[in-house]
């Protein structure tokens, strides 16, 4: 089977010739691992992993500048950063993590929220997206592409504890931000199924690791129908085009209305938060998963025979063989992971050859 064809059979509940298997790492720990290997560790093992690239912003067109938000702030100084929606980020010296500085955090007015600047995606291009999965299939890969997040945009520009206090007390300020993010994702959802993409990827962090960071009608009066809008856009172009939803932690609770809304991929079903096994009997073949290899528990603290045994339990419990079931570690790696169980995470995955 090609990758694609491995791909679309693990995302259907179809037959696979192997468990499609795929793991990353943050920037020190790629290093650590190709010093280990000899060889870069990107290329090093054979992953299932698709490619793509999002909408092109047309030759001219004028990006926010968000430093009036940071006025006591310069770019570049202390570690000092301006993302694309213009959030603040201090690096504190450990690795990819930052502390978040909200543009709106201090905001008093509805108007603020309105006159804030984020880019909208509605004259942007798509050819660099159609020559990206023309591409990919070219290659035998399935092509996938990320529309972008929603809940966590809007929380990230007017800050954690503000942004849920919005949603009890002045709805309409949350509900703002989360459109101004939905009609950009909508956009990129549809252009990307008119282009061809095998699957779009979405999600937001809306769990911890015992239960969800609200309750869960919350969600479905507010969150729910903008994602089913984002997915419904791609679908009335591209009727079999995958979802692939990414969560950290326990939704259990909303496990039924993720299926409900479109999502046929869960990411990345946190074994410490979530029994695999458990969910899958509840939710069948409606819901393949990728992920289930705790980062929390046996990468970094297991041993070699630990993970070859994981991965053996978690193939033969979820019957890889007949799909739905890609194996990943549920976040990215971090430079305590041991090389040797990446690479006997590997070799067990090698050893998952079946008859599709």
């Amino acid at each position: 089977m090609t990758k694609r064809e491995r791909f679309l059979g693990f995302a259907g509940f179809e037959l696979v010739d192997r468990v499609p298997r795929r793991a990353w790492g943050v920037e020190a720990f790629r290093e650590k691992m190709t010093h280990f290997l000899g060889a870069p560790f990107g290329t090093y093992f054979d992953k299932d992993t698709g490619d793509g690239a999002g909408l092109r912003a047309p030759e001219g067109f004028e990006f926010p500048d968000y430093s009036a938000f940071h006025p006591d702030r310069e770019v570049g100084k202390d570690g000092f950063t301006i993302d694309g929606n213009g959030c603040g980020h201090l690096g504190h010296g450990f690795h990819h993590f930052t502390e978040y500085i909200s543009p709106l955090r201090n905001a008093t007015k509805f108007e603020e929220i309105e006159s804030y600047p984020i880019a909208s995606n509605e004259t942007w291009l798509d050819d660099r997206m159609r020559a990206a999965c023309e591409a990919a299939h070219a290659e035998g890969r399935h092509a996938q592409i990320f529309t972008g997040h929603m809940y966590e945009n809007a929380w990230q520009v007017r800050g954690y504890e503000q942004f849920l206090m919005d949603l009890f007390t002045q709805r309409e300020w949350a509900e703002l931000l989360l459109d101004r993010f939905c009609e950009n994702n909508v956009r990129t959802a549809a252009a990307a199924a008119r282009a061809g993409y095998d699957c779009v990827a979405t999600g937001d962090d809306i769990a911890n690791q015992n239960t969800m960071m609200f309750a869960p009608d919350l969600w479905r009066e507010v969150m729910k129908p903008r994602w089913a809008r984002v997915i419904a856009a791609a679908r009335e172009v591209k009727p079999d085009i995958h979802v692939w939803y990414h969560c950290d932690g326990n939704v259990w609770d909303v496990l039924d209305d993720l299926v409900e809304i479109g999502i046929t991929i869960l990411n990345p079903v946190q074994p410490e938060c979530m029994d695999p096994v458990a969910v899958r009997k509840r939710m069948g073949k409606r819901l393949a998963f990728d992920g289930c290899v705790g980062t929390q528990t046996v990468f970094p603290f297991g041993t070699p025979e630990d993970m070859r045994r994981t991965v053996r339990e978690l193939a033969e419990a979820l019957d890889a063989g007949n799909g739905g079931l890609m194996l990943s570690p549920t976040h990215v790696l971090e430079p305590d992971v041991p090389p040797e169980n990446v690479v006997a995470f590997f070799e067990a995955c090698d050893e998952l050859v079946y008859d599709g």
